[in-house]
């Protein structure tokens, strides 16, 4: 088979994302050390239907988009992120969806000397199998531990390995002792492009009700600043009618005047055993659920027959 030149190939490249851009309005911005040949047909199989990766060189990705985003605007603000092995995830489907996707295919893999913990690595106490000969290894490391029935137990969890730092070449040998794999590797989501706009991923985890309480919480703020400064917004103004009317209610109450809208409060401060029954509905159906079970529970005893007699008469 005849490989095509490299001017061709670059042609078609640059036609390729071309017509992705032009097709798909979002996509995901994703780094790929440490995936393998196979582990990425798996992600493209595994997103069929629901989207495409590209991959490519950093150059010509950043010469597509600054071609494309003179017919698109907000493609520009992608290029900062072209830095390191990455690549693009279009999609047209739900953000969120893709995204889990994306991330529930990971491979484990075991830590090599040399490279950068993804995260923290604990070993956990207890027998580990391995004879006295190895016990040097372990204080090297400064592991305590001692012998149980011919075999090396450690006596407490270890931090290990440190999220972020370079893994050495001690703590990959122990780790490869112990038959541990602690790492895992897929596709990593840097960025998400949606329509013009590009933000972080953890803003896919943002709910209605995350965005409803911030907003809530940020009108009560306001409505708090305006009346302590005593200026009218109109969050505020509902508070201030408010507490106006307990002061008119006050002045009424107290010089002995007569309005319709404090009609109810007068006639609770003239007989006050009005309030027991005004509460006694919210109450009466919490105590008739116990007084209720109790009666069931009464009457299932008195319908099942005793266990002395079995169920028979004195003379059956």
């Amino acid at each position: 088979m005849v490989r095509e030149d490299r001017k061709a190939w670059k042609a078609k490249y640059f036609a390729k994302i071309d017509k992705m851009l032009d097709e798909f309005p979002r996509c995901f911005l994703v780094t790929v050390d440490n995936v393998g040949s196979k582990q990425m047909q798996q992600i493209r199989i595994a997103l069929r239907g629901k989207g495409e990766v590209l991959m490519g060189k950093n150059t010509m990705m950043r010469k597509a988009l600054k071609a494309k985003s003179q017919k698109i605007p907000g493609l520009e603000k992608i290029l900062p992120y072209l830095v390191g092995n990455i690549g693009f995830i279009f999609t047209k489907e739900d953000l969120t969806e893709v995204r889990d996707l994306v991330l529930s295919n990971k491979k484990n893999a075991p830590a090599k000397a040399g490279s950068i913990a993804p995260l923290d690595v604990f070993i956990p106490a207890g027998n580990t199998g391995m004879g006295p000969e190895k016990t040097s290894f372990f204080q090297a490391l400064s592991i305590q531990t001692k012998i149980t029935k011919g075999t090396i137990e450690i006596l407490s969890d270890i931090h290990l390995i440190k999220k972020d730092v370079k893994v050495g070449a001690s703590e990959a040998a122990l780790l490869a002792m112990l038959n541990i794999q602690p790492f895992y590797y897929g596709l990593v989501i840097k960025q998400v492009y949606d329509n013009g706009s590009i933000f972080s991923p953890d803003i896919l985890d943002i709910s209605d009700d995350d965005i409803m309480k911030k907003f809530y919480s940020g009108v009560a703020n306001v409505a708090a600043v305006s009346l302590a400064i005593g200026y009218p917004t109109a969050v505020s103004v509902p508070h201030s009618i408010s507490n106006g009317f307990k002061n008119v209610a006050a002045v009424c109450l107290e010089a002995d005047i007569s309005i319709p809208q404090i009609a109810k409060i007068k006639e609770y401060l003239a007989d006050p055993s009005k309030f027991a029954v005004a509460a006694a509905p919210v109450a009466a159906p919490a105590a008739a659920a116990p007084a209720a079970a109790k009666k069931e529970e009464v009457k299932k005893e008195e319908s099942e027959p005793s266990d002395d007699d079995m169920g028979f008469g004195l003379f059956d």
